[in-house]
């Protein structure tokens, strides 16, 4: 299993934080990107994103949560990110948008609301890297774990086993050393406020991995 941390919900100011994940083991820094149309909160312009992130070492692992992604590829590809994940729901034309990131070599994610049935992810499994099942509403930290997340989870390695797929299952909200117990089968968890409210990210970390 692979750890993306997500870094707004910290102890510290942005940069110290993102110092701090660079210096542990996670896999993946996890940037949430809210437009307060498709979530009620905006968080950062693309120009605050290039900014912060242009230095960092770490692969990013971006998570749209707007209308009309597509608009946003573009520039966020400049960061070289290794995956740039969008919500189904966000856009009638999800080929087009997998289309446009794929074009600049960057692996697409498709994320679900925890609402929305997983059958709006069927049409496009075979095209995309990865699928982000979210465990709370998206748009805000801190929240706790929706407990149907395990069932959705298991079903959709389900249809990945049946179908032969090789997208990866990612899943984002509440996740801590007790709720990662329930989802043992992901291929990357991302944490944040477990982690970066914490005074040792490392050993957080650790946490979720059992160690």
């Amino acid at each position: 299993m692979k750890i993306s941390v997500s870094y707004l919900s910290s102890k510290y100011e942005k940069r110290k934080t993102l110092e701090l994940i660079e210096a542990t083991t996670a896999d993946y820094i996890h940037v949430d990107l809210m437009d307060g149309g498709f979530v009620p909160k905006k968080n950062f312009t693309i120009d605050e994103v290039l900014e912060l992130f242009n230095d960092c070492e770490k692969p990013l692992d971006i998570h749209l949560m707007v209308f009309d992604p597509i608009l946003y590829i573009d520039e966020l590809a400049k960061l070289n990110p290794e995956y740039i994940t969008f919500h189904v729901e966000a856009t009638k034309d999800v080929v087009k948008t997998i289309e446009k990131i794929k074009e600049h070599g960057i692996k697409v994610g498709l994320s679900i609301k925890p609402n929305t049935d997983l059958y709006e992810l069927m049409p496009y499994l075979t095209l995309i890297d990865l699928v982000l099942i979210m465990s709370v509403e998206p748009g805000e930290g801190g929240q706790e774990f929706l407990l149907e997340s395990p069932h959705r989870l298991q079903e959709l390695l389900k249809v990945r086993e049946e179908n032969h797929l090789s997208f990866q299952i990612e899943m984002d909200g509440g996740i801590n050393d007790e709720t990662i117990l329930l989802v043992p089968e992901l291929d990357i968890v991302v944490s944040g406020s477990f982690i970066c409210r914490s005074d040792h990210y490392q050993e957080q970390i650790y946490k979720l991995l059992g160690k």
